[in-house]
């Protein structure tokens, strides 16, 4: 017989600013209306998760819309998930220090270590085995990809793009060559190919950077792209969605949009094939990928939609608590995949193919020693393949891509796909302006037919084919 959990909801504990209310129209859950839900559509999907019953008199929830309403559901606790949906207003506090304590907005991405815990804790309890894991995994990235809408972009982008490529640069050891590839009707994406100067089969690592200044054209990532191109990796970046050349074309603020997510994945898979198909100089069998923060989740992002890439080395980035701070890595709630997931479950369907970790004491990765390094090493042992995931900590540094850091990425890589270590020298490395590394480098001289505003993106994707 089964047994029912009777939870009493009373119109006392819906106070009005803790909702919004309904409008007229239907919407769709998405990060502009911050993942806006009927809360009677919440409640019903807790009793079905949970098997509980919960009273309560239509008319007092009636017209009632709770935010971020899946990232409140805790799958492994009810009582917890109740208190989340329940909870009075949409802030909360932490203590700073002593008689400090900070207010802030509710963050649906982020939440603590101890639940992180918890959520890994009941993860493990659904496959103990490598049978029962991959029935998961297949789960996990069939429903990844619905949820990041990414099918719907490949289907409108274009089948044989104009791509461009600008004037070879010729340093010690590599050369640098900026491109741009039409990947959608008259949108561009902007970046570098770094290359070594000697002939030969070379690996491909493709290279996602984060939010740090100047993205791509910052000095540290100059740095770890040129030097791996000394060693024989043809090294590609990109621009991320509103920055570099893209905000030429869509403005700085289509970065804090949900739909940035999925497009900076399109990105990554149509430069992937642009770059096999255009260089005949790449062993298919060594791809690798490697970005630190926003980069990192990225990264996590390209290999669970490509099974081409063989190596991966994400920094500072995923954890079990924290799904990135930016709609380019949250926006389309990709972590409530398969009923429930987080980016270190996701980062382990890589298993059993050679994954290095990043982290440090000085940000949310401080925990991954102890809970996602762990956890992976369970998933990479259904393989027999423990020592295929690495994790490089640095308990003493903070959120930056710093030398040390970039030495752990040269050594994985180094080692992975048989690059020459000898010739791994920053000191050789010419850093370059953000304006040699641009392609067009103001808007007059993109292609005719570009694309130049959100909206005009916007409208040319909800076209019919």
């Amino acid at each position: 017989m089964k047994r029912w959990i009777v939870v009493c909801v009373f119109t006392i504990l819906l106070p009005s600013f803790a909702w919004g209310q309904k409008d007229s129209t239907d919407t769709v859950s998405s990060y502009e209306n911050r993942f806006i839900r009927p809360l009677v559509d919440v409640l019903q999907e807790i009793e079905q998760r949970f098997g509980v019953r919960l009273k309560f008199a239509p008319a007092d929830i009636e017209g009632k819309m709770l935010t971020y309403a899946d990232f409140r559901i805790r799958p492994y606790s009810l009582e917890e998930t109740l208190q989340n949906v329940f909870s009075p207003t949409e802030f909360k506090f932490e203590r700073q220090k002593k008689q400090v304590y900070r207010i802030r907005p509710y963050e649906y991405y982020r939440r603590t270590p101890a639940d992180g815990e918890k959520l890994l804790a009941w993860l493990h309890g659904k496959y103990r085995s490598r049978e029962e894991w991959e029935v998961r995994r297949s789960v996990l990235k069939s429903d990844f990809r619905r949820l990041l809408g990414i099918d719907p972009l490949l289907a409108k982008s274009v089948d044989s793009p104009r791509s461009f490529k600008g004037k070879e640069r010729k340093y010690d050891g590599y050369t640098v060559q900026n491109f741009a590839l039409e990947t959608l009707p008259g949108l561009y994406v902007c970046g570098s190919i770094y290359a070594p100067t000697k002939r030969g089969r070379h690996s491909l690592i493709m290279m996602p950077v984060g939010h740090w200044a100047d993205a791509r054209y910052n000095s540290d990532m100059q740095y770890r792209f040129a030097a791996l191109a000394r060693t024989g990796a043809v090294c590609v970046s990109f621009d991320l969605v509103g920055w570099g050349e893209s905000e030429m074309q869509l403005g700085k603020c289509s970065h804090n949009t949900a739909l940035s997510q999925p497009l900076q994945c399109l990105w990554g898979v149509k430069i992937l094939d642009w770059i096999l198909a255009d260089r005949k100089d790449i062993d298919k069998r060594r791809i690798g990928v490697c970005g630190g923060s926003g980069g990192g989740t990225l990264s996590v992002f390209l290999t669970l939609l490509d099974e081409r890439y063989t190596a991966a080395a994400p920094a500072m980035s995923f954890t079990s608590h924290f799904d990135g701070g930016c709609p380019c890595e949250s926006g389309m709630g990709t972590t409530r995949a398969a009923g429930g997931s987080c980016n270190a479950e996701l980062a382990a369907t890589f298993a059993p193919r050679p994954m290095l970790v990043v982290s440090d004491g000085g940000d949310w990765t401080a925990s991954v020693p102890t809970l996602e390094y762990p956890f992976l090493q369970d998933i990479y042992g259904y393989y027999g393949a423990k020592q295929q995931v690495r994790n490089a900590h640095f308990p003493d540094e903070r959120h930056q891509f710093t030398p040390a850091k970039r030495q752990a990425v040269y050594d994985f890589f180094i080692e992975v796909f048989g690059l020459d270590g000898d010739r791994c020298d920053e000191s050789r490395v010419t850093l370059e302006s953000p304006a040699q590394l641009q392609m067009f480098g103001c808007p007059e001289k993109f292609p005719a037919g570009s694309v130049f505003s959100l909206a005009e993106l916007k409208s040319l994707m909800a076209a019919p084919e």
